[in-house]
């Protein structure tokens, strides 16, 4: 009874095989196959892909400005192993708040009338 079923089996799978034969690839399928692909490729996805590839080229740049940015470097006029002063460590040491020009300009009132 075993055999039965297989010889059928078999035959099914035959008339299968010459129902549907297997298509030959012509010398212009995959050139062809491009050419639809790239049809229906729209504005829209290329669009999608730029603007992609601009958002991780920024997010790369990024990155290279934070690494850049917080390495240390020497100024001339440094001597190593000191740290360097920032432009408004610069300024705030030329100009103190307890200069006599800005906290007392000079001009009194006297409130009392006197």
């Amino acid at each position: 009874m075993r055999g039965n079923e297989d010889e059928r089996l078999d035959a099914l799978f035959g008339a299968y095989r010459d129902a549907c034969p297997d298509p030959e690839a012509s010398a212009n399928f995959m050139p062809t196959l491009w050419a639809r692909i790239d049809s229906r490729q729209t504005f829209l996805f290329s669009f999608r892909r730029m603007a992609n590839a601009f958002v991780t080229a920024a997010v790369a740049l990024s990155i290279a400005l934070g690494v850049y940015l917080t390495i240390p470097r020497s100024t001339p006029g440094t001597t190593p192993g000191t740290t360097p002063e920032t432009y408004v460590e610069v300024l705030a040491a030329a100009n103190p708040l307890d200069t006599p020009d800005i906290v007392s300009p000079g001009v009194r009132v006297d409130l009392n009338g006197r």
